[in-house]
């Protein structure tokens, strides 16, 4: 009696979940199918199936939206923030694991405690910083403040794993002739790939949709990323639905797949700290 009272419990569980999982992809069906509307088929009815596919609102949009330049500078953007965090990010970490002493572990905790600091209070002195270095208005620009706001997270998320990583594999490295760096990038780095797929993943799809920060630091059009340019269809009296839902499928679509593809890489990550954190 109670294993088939569970298996009903498991059951109605499993439908509830399932029940959820299509309430949070409701977003998408719509973001889909008012994708391939005309305007006035959304104004009319935005949860019904397309009676006509209008596949045109895609080229409308890249061309109106200048997709490509912003799909160009999202993947620069964010590809170098990615590498830069993570490399920087790890090789700080490690040398504060290894060379333990106080002034180490104050830094730390100064990175910890940048953690808990809103965006909204460092907002502006982000953007002085940025003005006083002549670097607004420019992709370096918002690169560096990507990194500033990054960087605290990944190295709290390294120091941690890293203590799990044996010395004796290093110190056998060191006699073998390694020098410091060797021993990192040869030894060290690959011991912290799971949680250096995760910190890739998680900071790729934050930089990648950002908005706030593209905006206040980059003004020019022609050096838009994919939320600047998606936000242009809708002004003070006008709202491009029709254009800035396939805008936004061009958007979402190459972050999607790419988390769809890294996510395994979270849930190792994940595990990996659990044990050895």
């Amino acid at each position: 009696m109670k294993t088939e009272g569970k298996g009903k419990w498991n059951y109605g569980l499993e439908i509830i979940m399932i029940l959820l999982g299509l309430l949070f992809l409701s977003p998408f069906y719509f973001l889909l199918a008012n994708s391939v509307k005309s305007f006035g088929e959304i104004l009319s009815n935005a949860a019904a199936w397309p009676s006509e596919f209008v596949w045109s609102n895609y080229s409308q949009a890249w061309k109106l939206a200048r997709f490509s330049e912003a799909f160009r500078n999202s993947i620069i953007i964010t590809v170098i923030c990615v590498i830069l965090i993570a490399l920087f990010s790890a090789m700080a970490a490690y040398r504060m694991v290894r060379a333990d002493s106080k002034f180490n572990r104050i830094l730390l905790l100064l990175f910890v405690a940048a953690m808990v600091v809103p965006f909204q209070t460092i907002m502006i002195p982000i953007l002085q910083v940025v003005n006083f270095l002549g670097v607004n208005n420019s992709i370096p620009g918002l690169v560096m403040a990507q990194l500033g706001l990054s960087i605290p997270m990944a190295i709290f998320l390294f120091h941690g794993f890293i203590k799990s990583v044996p010395l004796e594999i290093e110190e056998a490295a060191t006699v073998d002739g390694c020098n410091p760096l060797t021993v990192f990038f040869r030894i060290v780095l690959p011991l912290l790939k799971p949680m250096l797929m995760t910190i890739i993943v998680l900071n790729a799809l934050g930089i990648w949709n950002d908005y706030l920060l593209p905006s206040l630091i980059l003004q020019a059009p022609e050096l838009r990323t994919i939320p600047l340019a998606t936000f242009s269809f809708f002004g003070q009296y006008t709202k491009q639905w029709d254009m800035a839902l396939p805008a936004l499928t061009l958007g979402v679509a190459p972050i999607v797949v790419f988390y769809l593809f890294m996510q395994r890489y979270i849930v190792e990550g994940i595990a990996a700290g659990s044990v050895k954190g």
